[in-house]
């Protein structure tokens, strides 16, 4: 694809005259510090799967020289500790999974699970999500797309800030091959809620909530929602 017009951190776009911009994210970069386990594997394993965000950000890069094939292509967006990740790419190895985390200690713990059950078709990155689709993910060309449990910002003031809006929807939906598929799954009720009204009103999708996906493991991310009592919303749309 064409070099990028904006930045692969937004929060680093500035103003004609250098001001830093002030962007609304999905996310926030929390605390870098690794545990001794999680220093060992990046240590070990992350010029296996983790891709520097200079190499995806650079003019001319393309999937197939970081996977070393052509596959079937999935994006994971927000893959936290790499539960499902490694789980899913595991029983799908012909596939190439491409797991953004912008939390560097959740991308080490993914490693040593990769490593655990030999996930060699996954690749990791840690450029904002919704930049690496719009500039480095072609039209028509991403078999599946997962978001499970992302940040749901309970706060009202902080809804904004949600990742399921109309404009990145239409992006997802404009990524997904014909018959493609977005899985999501929330334990927030009312994000569950917004989630079915965005994506009911975008064109390019059809779908709704569906029963649990039993390919998808429980999470201990999951299990802690379902311990204070939370209900777990699973969704599909295709894209049409």
């Amino acid at each position: 694809m064409t070099e990028h017009a904006t930045p692969p951190r937004p929060h680093h776009k500035l103003t004609e005259d250098g001001r830093r911009m002030r962007e609304v994210l999905s996310y926030s970069r929390r605390g870098a510090r690794f545990t001794p386990r999680q220093q060992a594997a990046w240590d070990l394993h992350h010029h296996r799967w983790v891709l520097a965000e200079e190499t995806v950000a650079a003019d001319g890069f393309a999937w197939e020289q970081a996977f070393g094939r052509r596959g079937p292509m999935v994006v994971e967006i927000g893959s936290g500790v790499g539960e499902a990740t490694a789980a899913l790419a595991a029983t799908r190895p012909e596939v190439d999974v491409l797991a953004l985390e912008v939390w560097n200690p959740g991308v080490a713990d993914t490693l040593w699970k990769l490593a655990d059950v030999g996930a060699e078709n996954v690749r990791l990155c840690t450029l904002d999500a919704a930049w690496t689709l719009a500039h480095r993910v072609p039209p028509r060309s991403l078999e599946e797309v997962w978001t499970f449990f992302p940040d749901p910002w309970p706060k009202t003031r902080h809804h904004k800030r949600r990742l399921v809006r109309a404009d990145f929807a239409r992006m997802v939906a404009d990524r997904l091959v014909r018959g493609g598929t977005w899985r999501l799954a929330t334990d927030w009720g009312d994000y569950a809620t917004q989630m079915r009204e965005v994506l009911d009103a975008e064109p390019g999708l059809v779908g709704g909530v569906v029963e649990r996906w039993d390919e998808r493991p429980v999470t201990r991310f999951e299990r802690k929602g379902l311990d204070v009592g939370r209900a777990i919303t699973d969704l599909a749309y295709t894209a049409r």
